[in-house]
């Protein structure tokens, strides 16, 4: 995922206190469109990030506040399972999912985004699509996965 192959151009915007990176064409359907999120404290790395996800085709789009920190959204359709596995390993490969002190991963979540719109957040927020569903947390292997 870390290779030089392009998808196009990057069109690359700040509005309301977020960059947004979008590639060439949107494949998100407005009823399953979400995001996995990475929460930073280097904005040059997650520019970096962003960047390079929508531009390598890992996801058709992402976007980042654009504090010195805050939140990265990484956006893709919530049943296409060929797009959350690069997704996932493009957060493995670039360190974007934090380990407990035993080194097991964090069961982060994929958030829809109408949970979002419908201000579900910390404690009211609940996701029925985890980590855990596609990787073992203690040994990142693959679980659970259609073939692609």
């Amino acid at each position: 995922m870390n290779g030089s192959s392009n998808h196009g151009p990057v069109r690359k915007f700040k509005r309301f206190g977020w960059v947004f990176y979008i590639g060439d064409d949107s494949t998100l359907a407005p009823d399953k469109t979400g995001k996995w999120m990475y929460f930073f404290n280097n904005l040059s790395f997650v520019r970096d990030a962003c960047e390079r996800a929508v531009a390598n085709g890992v996801v058709v789009e992402a976007k980042h506040s654009d504090a010195s920190r805050g939140v990265a959204c990484f956006y893709l359709n919530s049943d296409d399972i060929a797009a959350h596995r690069k997704t996932i390993t493009f957060f493995l490969e670039n360190n974007l999912i934090r380990r407990t002190k035993s080194g097991r991963l964090y069961d982060i979540s994929f958030k829809l985004d109408s949970q979002t719109e419908a201000g579900e957040y910390a404690g009211g927020f609940h996701s029925d699509t985890r980590l855990s569903t596609f990787l073992d947390l203690n040994t990142a292997e693959w679980i659970n996965l259609q073939p692609e």
